[in-house]
This record gives structure tokens, sequence and C-alpha cells, in this order.
């Protein structure tokens, strides 16, 4: 795929984040799923902006696209999980976000989660089976459910692209983007 191609024309991505997301988690593969042509959505159970964890510290704000009650799964294509501690856990107890994931996955469209994303998977029950990668401290929780957890920078698994966190970004946007693309364009396989 040529570095400027819009692979991902027409196609629609919601992002799934609220307060403590990890900046560069979001910004940087948000960029090149835009890059790559797609319209990135920010769904959050928050309203206006939500703000960033800069590695030790808060970073920038976000606005928010469209809140999540409001948002429904069915009018987007695929979805990015950011990881963060904070943004993950938070996500993990909300029944509506939770929801959002679990019907995304069900039917079938890609997913990309990196670091502690991967958590929502987890809570959503669609993990068994899987073979996915995540920050190391996820690994217990993915394989108790059901998961087969690998220590690589980014790892596929049919509609799933995971990867461990802020050093792999370049392998994870990359392979998010082939495997959008795959989604959006299947004559193309």
């Amino acid at each position: 795929m040529a570095k400027n191609e819009k692979v991902l024309d027409g196609m629609r991505v919601a992002i799934l984040a609220t307060d403590g997301f990890e900046q560069v988690e979001l910004i940087e593969p948000r960029r090149a799923l835009e890059r790559a042509g797609a319209t990135t959505s920010v769904v959050s159970p928050k309203r206006d902006a939500i703000r960033g964890w800069d590695h030790t510290d808060w970073g920038d704000e976000v606005e928010v696209d469209e809140h999540l009650d409001d948002a429904d799964p069915s009018e987007f294509d695929a979805l990015l999980l950011p990881g963060g501690v904070m943004n993950p856990d938070r996500l993990r107890m909300h029944d509506g976000a939770v929801q959002f994931v679990r019907e995304l996955a069900d039917a079938g469209k890609p997913i990309a989660a990196i670091c502690h994303g991967p958590w929502l998977l987890v809570e959503a029950g669609v993990v068994r089976g899987r073979t996915v990668t995540s920050y190391r401290s996820l690994r217990t929780d993915l394989e108790n459910a059901g998961a087969t957890w690998k220590d690589e920078e980014v790892v596929v698994d049919r509609n799933f692209v995971t990867s461990r966190g802020p050093d792999d970004i370049p392998a994870f946007q990359r392979t998010a983007v082939e495997t959008f693309a795959r989604a959006a364009h299947p004559q193309r396989r």
C-alpha cells in the first residue's frame, strides 16, 4: 500500500475513550487513520472534552465528537481503544462502553486495542479463543478470560489488532490501517 494512499476512504472509526487515556496512544493512531482516509470520532461517556495522560502527568484535552449515549455502534466500521491505566479501567465499569465494544466485536468489525485497552475486550467477553497482546500487567486478566497472550509488538487475530504500549505505536498503527483496509475492501485480500 502506498504511503499516501487513502485506503480507508469512507470508513468511520470510533475512538472510545475517557479521561486518563494515554495521549500518544490516541493522538498518533488517530492521525494515521485519518491520513489513510478514515473519519474518526472520539466517543465518550463524558461530554465536551476528555483529558489525556502524558506518560507521568496530565496531558492535553481532546474534544469529544459524540457522547456515548448518542453513539450507535452500527454506524461505525471499526474501533480504536487507546490505553493508559485510568481510561480503560473507568470504561470497563461503564455498562454502555462495554456494550458498545461488544456490539462492534459481535458484528465482526475490526478493533485495534493498545496497552491497557484490551481490558475492554475482556470486560465485553470477546477474547475467549483469541490470541492477543497488551501491556504485560494485563496478561493474567486476558488469559483468565480465555485468550492466548503473546509478548509481541503487534498481534493480529482475525479482526483484532493488539499492541503492548507506546513503543509499539509505529507497528500498531501500520497494522491497524492494513487490517481496517482489508475490512473496508475485502476484494483486496
